[in-house]
């Protein structure tokens, strides 16, 4: 499968390094009166992202980055997590859910991680295998790569 074109935001100076991965929070009040707010905040809450590139432009003042930010591409990155065993099939498309509510749980971080949204389309990509610990609820779960379709 081709991987996604890749989108221009911006990010802290100190952070921008090709590779890194991160989840895009929304926006913060110090950044209302910001110039360039919109190159900044154009990425959907709550996804995870990978910096592709690094731009070779001047840094631009930022209240936030106190070395300034700077201009990235970025990429969706897929998410490992758990799903039930009958989800689990290579290229299929599900609406995920977290149904745990077992925060306590070891698996927990996997049945609800972070970077995946509640009821948004993925695509099921590798099949990584068997959860690593038995689900505390009795369900047969298959730990996978999620990718935003």
């Amino acid at each position: 499968m081709a991987e996604a074109k890749p989108k221009v935001t911006l990010i802290g100076k100190l952070l921008a390094k090709p590779g890194l991965e991160f989840i895009y929070e929304g926006e913060l009040k110090e950044c209302e009166s910001c110039k360039v707010r919109k190159a900044c905040n154009n990425l959907q809450s709550g996804r995870k992202y990978r910096i592709v590139t690094v731009r070779t432009t001047a840094p631009h003042n930022c209240q936030v980055h106190a070395s300034g930010s700077c201009a990235v591409e970025v990429v969706e990155s897929p998410v490992v997590a758990l799903v039930t065993a009958d989800s689990a099939i290579m290229n299929s498309r599900i609406s995920y859910e977290c149904s745990c509510r077992q925060v306590e749980c070891k698996s927990y971080e996997l049945c609800c991680p972070e970077g995946v949204i509640d009821g948004e389309r993925y695509m099921v990509g590798e099949i990584l295998g068997n959860a690593p610990d038995i689900c505390e609820k009795g369900r047969s779960l298959k730990l996978v790569e999620l990718r935003p379709v």
